[in-house]
C-alpha cells in the first residue's frame, strides 16, 4: 500500500495512504487534499489535478503521454516535472512518492 506526501505551496505536508492501481488524483480526492480539484473526475480533460513530481521521483513516475502533454498546456505554471495526478497510476514501488501542489489550478 503506497503512501504519497502532498506538499502545499506554503510547505505544509499531508501524507495519504493509497491503493496500488489507484491514481494519485483518486488518493488525493479520497483524502481531501487541498488544491486537487479534479473537475473532470480523472478523464484527462481539465488539468485541475496538476502536480509537480518531486525530483527524486520523476524517473520512477515517468513522463506524460502525448494526450497528457496536450492537457498540461492549459495548466498554471507548467514545469518539466509537471504531471496530471489522474494519469499517475500508483504501484507498490511508488511508496513514499512526493507530489507538490501548485499555487493554483486552472
Amino acid at each position: 500500500m503506497p503512501t504519497i506526501t502532498f506538499i502545499q505551496p506554503d510547505g505544509s505536508k499531508q501524507v495519504v495512504e493509497a491503493k496500488s492501481g489507484q491514481t494519485a488524483m483518486e488518493a488525493a480526492i479520497a483524502n481531501s487534499v487541498p488544491g486537487i480539484v479534479a473537475e473532470c473526475g480523472g478523464a484527462c480533460s481539465c488539468a485541475t489535478c496538476h502536480v509537480y513530481v518531486d525530483e527524486e521521483w520523476t524517473e520512477r513516475v515517468g513522463g506524460p503521454s502525448e494526450m497528457e502533454e496536450d492537457m498540461l498546456d492549459f495548466a498554471f505554471d507548467v514545469r518539466p516535472n509537471s504531471r496530471l495526478s489522474c494519469q499517475i497510476r500508483l504501484t507498490d514501488e511508488m511508496d513514499g512518492l512526493v507530489l507538490h501542489v501548485p499555487e493554483e489550478q486552472v
